[in-house]
C-alpha cells in the first residue's frame, strides 16, 4: 500500500511520469481498431439482438415449474404457433420465459395451454404480455432521441464550462467511443439490448463525462499558468495533469466496478434477475471503457486539436530551446571544444 501511495505521489509531483500524450498515435490506433471491430462485427454476425420491448412480440412466462428444460417450451410453442420464432430463456430457479413474434388471441391461448401442459403447471401460472410493433418503434425513437439530446447537452456544457470547443469536441468523441464499444460488445456477444441496457448506456456516459471533466479541469489548471519561465511543453503539461489524476481515476473505477460486478454476478447468475444483468453488464463495460477513454482518448485528442496553434508552437519552441541551451551549458568544457 505504501509503495502504491509513493507511486501516486511520484506521478503527482512529476518525479515519475507515464508518457500517455507522447504515445497518443498508438492509443488512437488501438481505439480505432476497437471501434472498427465494434461497428463491423455485430453486422457481420447478423446485427444487434434487440429485446422484445423494441421489436414487439409476445412474451410468455411459466412460473412455479419443476423443470427449466427449454426444449419443452420450444416444442410446445412450435406446435401451438408454427413459425413464431420462439426464444427461450430461464428466470431464477423455477421460471421459464418464451418470447415469440406477435401472436393473435387464438394463438396466444393455444401457446398458454401448450406451455401449461408441457411444464405440468396450471394455466394461471403462465402469464402473457403482448407488445405491439408500433409501441416498440416508439420506444426505439425515444431512446435515440434521449441519446442525441444527452450528447448535445454535453457538448454545450463542456464548451461553456471550459470556454473552448476543442475540449468539448474531445470529450464528445470520447463519449461516442465509449458508446460504440459498449454497444459493440452487446452485438458481438449476441446479448439483447433492452431498455435496462439503454439506461445502463446513458449512465456510463454520465460516468465517463464525470471522469473526463475532472481530468480536463486539472489540465486547465496546469496550462493556465504557462509562461516564459515554464519548463514543460504544452503536451508535457497535459501529460502531467493526466498522471496527477491517474491514481484517482483508477481508484474511482475500481470502487465503482466492484459493486456493479457484484450485482452482475449475484443478481444475474445467482438470483436470475434478467433486468439486473442487462443494466449491470452495460455499467461494468462502460466503467472500464470510460476510464480508458478519459486517459487514452480524450486528453490526447485535446492535445492533437491544439498542437497547431501558433501561440503553443512558440511556447514549445522556447521551452525546447531553453532546454537545449541548458544541456549544452552542462556539457564538459573539453566536449564543448571538440
Amino acid at each position: 500500500m505504501a509503495s502504491f501511495s509513493k507511486f501516486g505521489n511520484d506521478l503527482y509531483t512529476g518525479e515519475r511520469s507515464i508518457d500517455f500524450i507522447g504515445r497518443r498515435r498508438i492509443w488512437f490506433l488501438v481505439s480505432g481498431i476497437l471501434v472498427l471491430i465494434c461497428l463491423i462485427g455485430p453486422w457481420v454476425r447478423g446485427g444487434f439482438e434487440f429485446g422484445i420491448e423494441f421489436r414487439g412480440g409476445s412474451e410468455f412466462t411459466v412460473s412455479q415449474s419443476a423443470t427449466q428444460d427449454q426444449s419443452i417450451a420450444d416444442d410446445a410453442v412450435n406446435q401451438a404457433a408454427p413459425g413464431s420464432n420462439p426464444r427461450v430463456s430461464t428466470l431464477g430457479t423455477d421460471s421459464v420465459r418464451v418470447q415469440t413474434d406477435e401472436l393473435d388471441d387464438a394463438q396466444s391461448t393455444a401457446v398458454v395451454s401448450a406451455l401449461a401442459e408441457g411444464y405440468d403447471v396450471p394455466s394461471e401460472d403462465v402469464t402473457v404480455s403482448i407488445i405491439g410493433a408500433t409501441w416498440g418503434a416508439d420506444i426505439t425513437t425515444q431512446a435515440i432521441r434521449g441519446l442525441v439530446i444527452f450528447l448535445v447537452l454535453v457538448a454545450v456544457f463542456m464548451a461553456l464550462y471550459f470556454r473552448t470547443w476543442k475540449m468539448a469536441a474531445a470529450a464528445l468523441i470520447a463519449l461516442l467511443h465509449d458508446l460504440i464499444i459498449t454497444a459493440g460488445v452487446y452485438g458481438l456477444t449476441g446479448l439483447e439490448i433492452t431498455p435496462a441496457a439503454v439506461i445502463g448506456f446513458l449512465t456510463i456516459l454520465g460516468y465517463s463525462l464525470y471522469d473526463t471533466v475532472v481530468v480536463f479541469d486539472k489540465i486547465r489548471e496546469n496550462t493556465r499558468g504557462m509562461g516564459d519561465n515554464d519548463t514543460r511543453t504544452f503536451a508535457e503539461t497535459v501529460n502531467l495533469a493526466v498522471n496527477q489524476t491517474l491514481v484517482r481515476s483508477i481508484n474511482t473505477s475500481v470502487v465503482a466496478a466492484l459493486p456493479v460486478a457484484s450485482i452482475l454476478i449475484i443478481g444475474s447468475f445467482v438470483l436470475g434477475a434478467r433486468t439486473l444483468q442487462d443494466i449491470s453488464l452495460a455499467l461494468l463495460i462502460g466503467i472500464i471503457v470510460g476510464t480508458y477513454s478519459t486517459i487514452f482518448v480524450a486528453s490526447p485528442l485535446y492535445v492533437q486539436f491544439r498542437k497547431g496553434e501558433a501561440k503553443l508552437k512558440k511556447h514549445d519552441a522556447r521551452v525546447l530551446s531553453a532546454r537545449a541551451r541548458a544541456k549544452q551549458s552542462q556539457a564538459p568544457a573539453a566536449e564543448l571544444v571538440d
